[in-house]
């Protein structure tokens, strides 16, 4: 059998140590696929397969790409969890003896992906390793690559929580062992979705000694050095910009479990898994990227010292109350480019001179924020701009060097300014200048020889030359010019000061790219060296960002400044802040919270879209929104600082898992039961739902009890089981409440107030005719309820057999006529009825919302009647 070219054997051996990833390899102007890379990658891509003679008897698969474009091609791949091998060309073709040499000079990844293009601007791009250690411990550490910043978690309490703890961040990959039990990955991969890499070199890495300064224990350094190592083989390049690494003591945080983070749609919505919709989109009135950022991984991890939350409040209160300082504040901030990712790029060796001069405008517009923080008479404020500290060599640096509107490539010149390197101005002279100084050269010789047919001219093969006729050889003076070339009618000569300038002319252009390229390294060089001043500028201006959105979002939607209690938590006509800015119509009703040490369980009953879940989840986002530094949305807030909050609302199988709605429900409440504290919330919703009746209703009730017994946490149970209510005759901190609902001839209307008591239905059949189920449909379902609501409870309730229907309802088809026209008089006298109670509305009389109940159910009314 033929063996394959030496170039496809390159390839085999390159592509033997990625086996995981598409290797991209530089053929020319295009990076090309071979075997099973390039079938997969024109199904991925949606690129043409074709095939390459390879030495062998039969061509094999090739796909490939255009060098210029690939970029995008790479993020697709990469988006979709796949790894992207760039193998380039080592040295020069022309030099090169034998196959051109190749490597592997970047290995992209979901995790490391640095490109600005390839990144969302207001999120964190993640990469996580996960070390698991004898002692049953498990250490995570997170990265983002693109910002530099480095956390560390120590996590004793098992795999479950580290499955939450990782849910809570974007993470698109994770670095594990290859040790790690397979049950482990597989829950990785099932539940997380993320793209799962193998790093089991964990030695520590001396080249990095400063950002594990701070890490004292054994485990974080080994748990460290497993991502750093894997960063620094996939990356193959400099990683100065990363951070020390923080610690993350996980305790000083309000904890989300994946199941609340999920149902409450904190940052992105259940459904459409989009910001839209999320108490995210509410909030952000950020106008950096990296304050965007920063306001997510506040909201990811609420703060539980009052301290710090009560200093955040304070700025807020601040910014909240000089609207005109805020504005022009706003407006200097919309001018800072993302310093962050800038310094990244810097470190990273991916920045252009266009970053460069972002970078430059950024940090001039410090200064003017700077007085614009000091105009505020707030101490948080100020203390902001004392830490604002403006690299001034950095600005003066680039100043001097950069052109204002520089080319995106770095390769390709006109990137320096004149003036800035004495013999780049040379080469440019000479190249500007050429032209001219032959022209003139050319008129000098004219006079010196008095040869008026005398010409310079230029062509690739001999350079620039002095031509003159044969006839006027004899006026050339000796000794001056030296023969290039012989014509039939002519002699071309050069001279030295011709030469001299001639090199200096076919050179410039040349040396001047190549020289502005060493140049702009040297910028770059010069400016790594403030990367820790840059990154500390946009933690503060990030903080800056973050603080003054809450003001801004906290003034447009009518917030107010929260308090804190040990005990008492009070809520006066609070709203849910997303549902009232979707609806934006000033139709929300609110509503009262009230929980103390004698009331800590309040127990819901009212109809289905009457707004039981709405009310939970309320008061859950105005207790995270309070711990993290943000006015709430409602009159008056009265707030518990809660370690935990957990969440069982709404209804969804998990189909990866394998698991129904009801195992989904049991759980998820015991998730919440197990790590709940009295310093918790719990809010609970129709527990006991995906069962027999029963069944349900004991593990309702049994819920409820343990809660209030045990755990003492601060609990919200919304059920249909109306049996629960008399659990508040036994249990003392148990009390019932419910969303008022009235029937009006045979209709509901929801009045999504909630009140003290029990309700006394369901209305669920109600709720059926609101979603046009047939009318026969719901009128079979109302005697079958009338059945059993009627039915002694010492009874057996049994279904009610069909053929008692048909019994009951058969009708002759002679009296069809005289049924019909029975109906049409009824509507006739209904329809009498709706215009008469109409007209006698004193609306001047009523409330708004009483007006609105009575608009509501006349509406409902009339279009019953337009059915019949």
């Amino acid at each position: 059998m033929a063996k394959y070219t030496p170039m496809m054997e390159q390839y085999l051996r390159i592509k033997a140590d990625y086996q995981d990833a598409f290797l991209f390899f530089r053929l020319g102007d295009f990076y090309e696929m071979f075997f099973e890379d390039a079938i997969k990658a024109a199904r991925e891509l949606e690129i043409t397969l074709t095939k390459r003679d390879a030495g062998q008897d039969d061509k094999i698969p090739m796909c490939g790409v255009p060098y210029h474009s690939a970029e995008g091609y790479i993020k697709n791949l990469v988006d979709k969890g796949y790894k992207v091998a760039i193998c380039e060309q080592v040295e020069d073709p022309k030099t090169a003896k034998g196959v051109v040499k190749r490597e592997v000079v970047q290995l992209v990844t979901p995790g490391t992906v640095m490109e600005s293009t390839m990144l969302n601007e207001r999120n964190n791009n993640y990469i996580a390793s996960l070390s698991h250690f004898e002692d049953g411990s498990f250490v995570i550490v997170y990265s983002d690559l693109s910002t530099g910043e480095s956390r560390i978690a120590v996590i004793e309490a098992g795999f479950d929580q580290v499955i939450h703890e990782l849910y809570n961040q974007p993470i698109k990959e994770i670095v594990i062992s290859s040790n790690l039990p397979e049950e482990l990955q597989k829950q990785l991969t099932d539940r997380l979705r993320v793209t799962l890499s193998y790093q089991d070199e964990i030695s520590f890495n001396g080249e990095y000694r400063a950002i594990f300064e701070n890490l004292n224990d054994e485990k974080m350094v080994k748990a460290f050095s497993r991502l750093l190592n894997y960063v620094q083989f996939t990356q193959k390049r400099s990683l100065d910009h990363l951070k020390q690494a923080e610690i993350l003591e996980l305790t000083n945080y309000l904890s989300l479990d994946m199941y609340s983070k999920r149902n409450l749609e904190l940052t992105e919505t259940i459904l459409r898994k989009g910001k839209h919709g999320s108490l995210l989109w509410v909030l952000d009135k950020t106008v950096t990227a990296m304050g965007s950022r920063m306001l997510k991984k506040w909201l990811e991890r609420p703060l539980l010292n009052q301290v710090q939350i009560e200093n955040r409040l304070e700025a807020v209160e601040g910014f909240y109350k000089a609207f005109m300082e805020r504005d022009s504040l706003r407006e200097s901030l919309k001018s800072v480019y993302d310093l962050e990712r800038l310094a990244g790029r810097i470190a990273f060796g991916n920045v252009n001179a266009r970053d460069l001069i972002q970078l430059k405008k950024s940090l001039q517009r410090l200064p003017e924020i700077k007085e614009h923080l000091s105009s505020f008479t707030n101490k948080q404020i100020n203390d902001l701009a004392n830490r604002l500290h403006v690299p001034t060599e950095v600005v003066d640096i680039l100043e001097s060097s950069i052109i204002e509107d520089p080319p995106i490539s770095i390769k390709e010149g006109s990137i320096i300014k004149d003036g800035y390197h004495e013999q780049l101005d040379t080469y440019r002279d000479a190249s500007r200048n050429g032209k001219k100084w032959i022209a003139q050269l050319e008129q000098r010789e004219k006079q010196e020889t008095n040869i008026k047919s005398l010409k310079i001219g230029y062509n690739r093969v001999f350079g620039y030359y002095i031509e003159v006729t044969k006839a006027n050889l004899h006026l050339l003076p000796e000794g001056k010019y030296e023969r290039k070339q012989t014509l039939t009618n002519a002699e071309r000569f050069i001279t030295p000061e011709l030469k001299e300038k001639e090199q200096l002319i076919l050179e410039a252009e040349e040396k001047s790219v190549e020289l502005e390229y060493n140049l702009f390294v040297e910028i770059r060089e010069k400016i790594k060296s403030f990367i820790p001043d840059i990154q500390q500028l946009a933690n503060v201006i990030s903080e800056i960002d973050c603080l003054q959105a809450f003001a801004t979002v906290s003034e447009a939607n009518n917030y107010t400044r929260p308090t804190f209690s040990e005990s008492q938590l009070t809520i006066k006509n609070g709203r849910h802040p997303v549902i009232e800015k979707v609806m934006d119509d000033g139709t929300f009703v609110p509503n009262d919270i009230e929980l103390d040490e004698e009331k800590d369980v309040l127990l819901i009953t009212g109809p289905n879209m009457s707004g039981k879940s709405t009310y939970m989840r309320q008061l859950a986002l105005i207790s995270i929104m309070g711990q993290i530094g943000c006015f709430v949305p409602c009159d008056k807030a009265e707030l518990l600082i809660f370690d935990q909050i957990f969440t069982r609302i709404g209804a969804a199988d998990d189909l990866v898992s394998g698991q129904s709605t009801f195992m989904v429900e049991m759980l998820e409440a015991n998730h919440a039961i197990s790590n709940a504290t009295n310093r918790s919330l719990i809010l609970l919703d129709e527990i006991g739902r995906g069962t027999s009746t029963y069944d349900g209703m004991a593990l309702a009730q049994a819920i409820v009890e343990y809660i209030h017994n045990h755990i003492h946490a601060k609990t919200l149970f919304s059920t249909h089981y109306h049996e629960l209510t008399e659990l508040e005759d036994s249990l003392s901190r148990l009390k019932n409440i419910h969303v008022r609902a009235e029937e009006y001839e045979g209709n509901v209307v929801f009045l999504h107030q909630i009140k003290e008591g029990a309700a006394d239905k369901s209305y669920g059949i109600h709720v059926a005719r609101l979603a046009n189920l047939p009318d026969k449909l719901i009128d079979r379902a109302s005697v079958i309820l009338e059945h059993l609501e009627s039915t002694d409870q010492s009874q057996e309730k049994k279904v009610i057999n069909p053929a008692t229907e048909v019994e009951s309802n058969q009708l002759s088809f002679f009296i069809e006529d005289g049924v019909k026209e029975t109906k049409k008089k009824e509507k006739q006298e209904e329809d009498s009825t709706l215009i008469t109670e109409l007209n006698e509305l004193d609306l001047f009389a009523m409330t708004p919302l009483d007006a609105m109940n009575t608009l509501y159910r006349l509406q409902k009314l009339a279009k019953e009647k337009i059915k019949i």
